[in-house]
């Protein structure tokens, strides 16, 4: 048999200060070490520097990013709405009578290019476990994706394996998918971006938080036991440039069991009704090592773990690939001794595997002023001894150098005035229609259809409208809204603007629904941090976000930061992908995009201001490969008004349809909601090719129910949104008039062209 190596304890490591160790191949920089011994007062062992090694990696500690995301804190409008906020697992909003709720986005980008299906899946899974660890029981889910052009080879075999990992999990777990975005560009070839958003509900006395209190409580790890598979996956491979060898990172990606995550849920909502839990923490990045530092400091700052009494399913793990592991479907829990007994028995009854591993300690003060005092122990020796502060809260922070990319400026300069525009009525037809199969624009059926939407039977609404929406309790009408957004290439021309830009189409697309935007999330994915000019994009897009959340009044409730989002030298354009949350007091007065198919005649009205925005748009990219200028302008003050009418116009039921108008323009709008309703529409525009692929903000499309339209007058005036009719509803085409001409396009080919985008390319492959 070939020899066991050599345990390395803590008093290994006080003999042999010198011995070398591989930090950098853990990615560890050389200060970052020499740190690392001066907190210990000697060299790590080989379970502390893998502790080390994962909670300082930029997925974990946010070392690159911390200084700019304080903003959002620094800057947070006050909100009685708010409940829990920032540096918890998840934030948590009050909705009225009684009920919270909590949502979260984050990243799975890197493990869902190297294993798609896997990636995508465990990135549900680990989202889930985090609204689940609040307190909450999951009510849905959404994703954000984008990936490179749609018939590169590497993107059909990518986006099909990530579609399959997010609903084979999602269907397995029973949790409807309500919508997200689909999203396609150059940039994102060998970095696709799998955001996974989950939202749950609860009552306010249900809340949970990660923290270890009472000295003598129980550490009990409960779930899946713990194997090889994705030992530093997370926290590795979101910490690194892709490059060349990144499909041999394949076991660093987890392995998830959706059937077993269903059995946790339940379990863990049994636990916390009877009251069995006194804290609690999923293993999601980092795993043993993130649960154990982060509960210790958030309790009394002392934990003693025997790591010999971890379930394993791999019996030749060292402690150090222990605390390294991310096999998925795993909790951590702090119980009270008494309880003990009752708490494992509920484990048994869902056939959950549940194991004491440990107990809170105290911390004598001097202990306390370090950090407080982890220690672990294999087959009674001690592999681990250090402050858990030091590792989950007081990790590196860097002030990265940023600046201005010397290219900005010409950017910017080449706006879209340049690029030929279209000659007559058919040119103007054709584009029309081209922009409407885009890829980022076209039907994403052949996604969304894969997800299982309505389980569950609290589903509203769902894709493809402008929002999500599900009743949030069995005994009312209330709901609640989501919806996310982002735009890479408005993010590209002005990262400030653009950021803002995302914010306000998921604030508006809440509000397209009726429901009134109350909190935010985030999910920022950016290229790499050791680049100035990309830290230049972070700081503006953060800096513009934060800034419009403290006008707008919505909370920044916690998010995810995704960088080396790139491969060699080329990132993808900066995303920040936003999701808004809002509440509705009666989904029976929720809007729909649709226009409603027995409402000839019905008034077609253009709310808000248009210009001549094309800078980023999506007739610019489509019909001319082109990217350049500015993004449109973003009008806060304008946003929140057309937010409050749409809302208070739901309220008083006076609109039968509600779609806001953004990627692709007027044209994309009116022909979506023709289609979903069924029944055609025309409309008649002065300026034509600026007022249909013009991408202003602060602007929505709605069909005004016929007795309503005094009411409804009334109520723009009062919000001081401007209102123009452009239109009725009926027929079977979208005709569009203008002075010098006119097109009309039936909705049959509006359909062919819609829907048959991703087919044509998935279907074949």
């Amino acid at each position: 048999m070939p020899e066991q190596p050599q345990l390395d304890t803590v008093a290994t490591a006080q003999r042999t200060p010198d011995n070398p160790q591989p930090y950098s191949e853990l990615g560890v920089a050389d200060d970052e070490y020499e740190r690392i011994r001066r907190i210990l007062g000697r060299r790590p062992t080989a379970a502390e520097l893998a502790i080390y090694s994962v909670m300082w990696s930029e997925h974990c500690s946010y070392k690159s990013s911390k200084v700019h995301l304080r903003q959002f804190g620094e800057k947070a409008p006050h909100s009685d709405a708010l409940l829990v906020g920032m540096g918890e697992n998840a934030g948590v909003v009050d909705v009225g009578e009684g009920r919270a709720v909590t949502f979260k986005i984050e990243s799975h980008n890197h493990p869902s290019y190297v294993e798609p299906h896997q990636g995508a899946a465990t990135g549900v899974g680990g989202i889930v476990r985090d609204i689940l660890t609040m307190g909450a029981r999951p009510v849905a889910v959404m994703d954000a994706l984008r990936f490179g052009p749609l018939d590169a080879p590497d993107t059909r075999r990518v986006l099909p394996g990530v579609v399959s990992g997010i609903s084979f999990y999602g269907n397995c777990l029973g949790l409807p998918n309500i919508g997200g975005e689909l999203g396609f560009g150059a940039g994102y070839a060998a970095n696709p971006l799998v955001n996974a958003l989950c939202v749950g509900v609860m009552r306010h006395e249900d809340i949970q938080l990660a923290q270890a209190p009472g000295p003598g409580n129980k550490v009990v790890l409960f779930g899946a036991t713990t194997g090889p598979d994705g030992i530093g996956g997370a926290s590795v491979l979101a910490s690194a440039t892709f490059d060349d060898e990144s499909h041999a990172k394949r076991p660093s990606v987890q392995v998830g069991d959706p059937f077993l995550e269903k059995l946790l849920i339940e379990c863990s909502l049994e636990l916390y009704r009877d009251g069995l839990v006194v804290g609690i923490q999923d293993l999601g990045a980092a795993g043993v090592s993130c649960a154990t530092t982060e509960l210790a400091a958030g309790g009394t700052g002392g934990m003693r773990i025997e790591l010999d009494r971890v379930p394993l399913r791999d019996s030749t793990l060292t402690p150090e690939e222990i605390l390294m592991s991310e096999s998925q479907e795993r909790m951590m829990a702090v119980v009270e001794p008494e309880r003990l007994e009752e708490f494992t028995a509920t484990c048994r009854r869902w056939n959950i595997q549940a194991a004491v591993i440990g107990e809170v300690t105290d911390v004598t003060p001097e202990e306390a002023e370090r950090g407080g005092r982890l220690v672990m122990t294999w087959n009674g020796e001690t592999v681990v001894d250090l402050p858990p502060r030091t590792a989950s809260d007081e990790g590196p922070v860097y002030e990265r150098p940023y600046a201005r990319p010397p290219e900005q400026d010409a950017l910017q300069a080449d706006t879209p005035d340049r690029l030929a525009r279209p000659e007559d009525d058919e040119e103007l037809r054709e584009q029309v229609l081209r922009v409407l199969a885009a890829p980022g624009v076209c039907d994403p059926g052949w996604v969304t259809g894969q997800y299982d939407s309505y389980v569950r039977g609290d589903t509203v609404l769902s894709a493809p409208h402008d929002g999500g929406m599900i009743r949030v309790g069995e005994d009312g009408d209330r709901g609640i809204a989501l919806a996310t957004d982002g735009n890479g290439r408005y993010t590209r021309l002005d990262p400030y603007a653009g950021t803002q830009a995302a914010f306000a189409e998921a604030y508006r697309n809440v509000a397209a629904t009726g429901a009134r935007p109350l909190a935010v999330t985030n999910c920022l994915n950016f290229g790499s941090p050791e680049d100035p000019g990309v830290m230049w994009q972070f700081a503006e897009s953060t800096r513009g976000l934060a800034d419009a959340c403290r006008t707008m009044g919505t909370p920044v409730t916690g998010g995810n930061v995704s960088f080396y989002n790139q491969t060699g030298d080329s990132a993808i354009n900066p995303s920040p992908v936003i999701g808004v949350l809002g509440v509705i007091d009666d989904v029976h007065a929720r809007l729909t995009t649709a226009f409603p198919p027995r409402g000839d005649g019905a008034r077609v009205l253009l709310l808000g201001t248009s210009g001549e925005e094309l800078g980023g748009s999506v007739w610019a990219e489509v019909v001319h490969g082109h990217l350049g200028g500015l993004p449109p302008r973003v009008d806060l003050d304008a946003e929140a008004a057309l937010a409050r009418l749409l809302s208070a116009a739901a309220d008083d039921r006076l609109l039968a349809t509600a779609h806001d108008v953004s990627d692709g323009g007027l044209a994309v709008a009116l022909a979506e909601s023709a289609m979903r309703g069924g029944v055609g529409c025309s409309v008649r525009v002065e300026e034509p090719f600026a007022d249909l692929f013009g991408e202003s903000g602060a602007r929505a499309v709605v069909v005004v129910l016929p007795e309503e339209e005094e009411s409804f007058a009334r109520l723009c005036r009062e919000h001081g949104v401007p209102a123009t009719e452009i239109g009725t509803i009926g027929g079977s085409a979208l005709t569009v008039n203008y002075p010098d001409g006119g097109f009309s396009i039936d909705l049959d080919t509006l359909r062919r062209t819609h829907e048959g985008t991703l087919p044509a390319v998935l279907d074949a492959e």
